[in-house]
C-alpha cells in the first residue's frame, strides 16, 4: 500500500468522526460508559467478522501486553478521560483543550524514525487550532471557574493520550489493523464495568435511537478505528494530524443541515482556516520537500 492511499483511508477516519455528534444526539440520552460499551461492542464485532472469511486476523490478537496496554490505554483511556471531562466542564470548552491532539499528533511525529517536521507542518496546525479555538470561542469562550480545572485537566491529558496512541501506532507498525477488533471489544467491556459503577442504565426509546447507535457503533467508534489505524501506521502522519481539525468544523456543518445547530459568520470563518491550515501544510511542505531535493 502507498502512503498516498493510507492518508487517503486515513482521512476516512475524519470524515467518520465528523458524524460523531450527530449520530450521539440521535441516541437521546444514553449515560456515557453505557453508550461507550454499547458502541464499542458493535464496533469490536464489526471487525470481528472479517475473521468469518480470514481466520488468521483471530491470531491478531496474540500481541506482547505492550501493544495491548497502548491499544487500551488509546481507546478506552481517552474515552474516559473525555467523558470525565464533559461531566466536569463545560463540553464547549472541554472539546476545545481536547482538540490540542491533532497539533500534539504533528509535534510527536518529529520524533519518529525518518519523518522530519516542516515549518508548513506547524504553521497549518496553528491556524487549523486557530480555526477550532474561534469556533468554540463563538459559542461562548472559556469558562475559568476553579471547580472546572478538573474537567480541563482531564480534557488536556485525554489529548496527550490520543496523540501519543496515535503516533506510537506508527512505532508498531507490524501489528496487523485486525488487533483493533480486539482493543474495541476490550474497550466495551472495561466501559461496561465503569456504566456499572457510576452510571444509571438508560436505554434508547425509539427506533431512530436504536439506529442511532448502530450507526454511531458502524461509523465513528467502529469503522473510524480501523482506517485510522491503517493512516497512522502506512499515510503521511503529520497531514493527517493537520487535516484532523476539520472534524469539529465537519461536525457542525452537519448539524446545522440536520437542524441542530444555526449557521454563522464564525462558522464559515473557522472552515476557511482549517481549509488555510490544510492547504500550508500541504503545499507549502510539498514545496519546500522539492527545492531541498533539487539543491
Amino acid at each position: 500500500m502507498t502512503t498516498r492511499n493510507a492518508t487517503l483511508i486515513g482521512f476516512l477516519a475524519i470524515l467518520f468522526w465528523s458524524l460523531l455528534a450527530l449520530f450521539t444526539a440521535a441516541t437521546g440520552t444514553i449515560p456515557p460508559f453505557q453508550l461507550a460499551a454499547m458502541t464499542f461492542l458493535v464496533g469490536g464485532l464489526l471487525g470481528a467478522a472479517s475473521w468469518i472469511a480470514r481466520p488468521e486476523g483471530l491470531r491478531a490478537l496474540r500481541q506482547k501486553p505492550i501493544v495491548w496496554a497502548l491499544g487500551l490505554g488509546g481507546l478506552f483511556g481517552y474515552h474516559a478521560l473525555y467523558f470525565a471531562a464533559l461531566r466536569l466542564a463545560p463540553p464547549a470548552e472541554s472539546g476545545l483543550i481536547n482538540y490540542l491532539w491533532p497539533l500534539l499528533i504533528v509535534l510527536f511525529s518529529s520524533f519518529l524514525p525518518g519523518e522530519k517536521l516542516k515549518p508548513a507542518h506547524i504553521a497549518g496546525a496553528v491556524l487549523g487550532f486557530a480555526g477550532v479555538a474561534l469556533l468554540i470561542a463563538g459559542r461562548g469562550g472559556l469558562d475559568a471557574r476553579s471547580e472546572y480545572i478538573p474537567g480541563y485537566l482531564c480534557a488536556f491529558v485525554a489529548s496527550f493520550v490520543w496523540a501519543g496512541y496515535s503516533v506510537l501506532s506508527r512505532r508498531f507498525g507490524q501489528v496487523p489493523t485486525d488487533a483493533v477488533a480486539g482493543f474495541c471489544l476490550a474497550t466495551s467491556a472495561l466501559s461496561l464495568l465503569c456504566h456499572l459503577a457510576f452510571e444509571a442504565t438508560i436505554w434508547p426509546e425509539t427506533a431512530t435511537q436504536w439506529l442511532a447507535l448502530l450507526a454511531l457503533g458502524i461509523g465513528p467508534v467502529g469503522a473510524a478505528f480501523y482506517v485510522w489505524d491503517v493512516g497512522m501506521k502506512r499515510g503521511d502522519i503529520r497531514l493527517l494530524g493537520v487535516a484532523s481539525y476539520a472534524t469539529p468544523v465537519l461536525s457542525t456543518l452537519i448539524l446545522v443541515a440536520a437542524g441542530y445547530a444555526e449557521p454563522s459568520w464564525i462558522l464559515a470563518l473557522s472552515c476557511g482556516l482549517i481549509v488555510a491550515g490544510a492547504l500550508v501544510a500541504t503545499l507549502m511542505g510539498k514545496r519546500v520537500s522539492a527545492k531541498r531535493a533539487a539543491a
